[in-house]
């Protein structure tokens, strides 16, 4: 399983071509993708209207889910890893992409994605495996 962040689920749904947006057509092929209950919040979050809310409820809640059994823990490791993130002098833009990060590391799976903090991120927590964007 890959764990796919929000910003190539996004690009996906757009209809976006990126290598990345490749990758996860071919992991949807494969039945290899899954999410976090994280990432499908802020899926959700930019549904336009009611009913496009319910029609990415529905798809999102389809694909496999990891990190929903031991939600204390993956946030006390987020929290953890934000905090060693500033203090290596690196600012995560969110607190969201922590949270995703220690899902992947829980998890011990790699993260596909296509935002850069998710690199710094990784250079603070070495266990954070990423797909190559590019």
């Amino acid at each position: 399983m890959i764990l796919v962040d929000s910003t190539v689920w996004i690009d996906l749904l757009r209809n976006s071509e990126s290598v990345p947006v490749s990758r996860l057509r071919k992991l949807l092929d494969a039945g290899e993708a899954t999410v976090a209950p994280v990432i499908v919040q802020e899926l959700l979050q930019g549904a336009t209207d009611a009913a496009g809310f319910a029609k990415l409820h529905r798809y999102f809640t389809a694909i496999p889910m990891s990190g929903a059994e031991n939600s204390l823990e993956l946030h006390v490791a987020a929290g953890r890893l934000y905090a060693r993130a500033r203090w290596q002098g690196v600012a995560p833009r969110s607190p969201h992409d922590c949270l995703i990060a220690a899902t992947a590391v829980d998890k011990r799976i790699p993260l596909l994605h296509d935002d850069r903090d998710f690199e710094h991120l990784a250079l603070v927590e070495p266990k954070l495996k990423l797909i190559p964007r590019r």
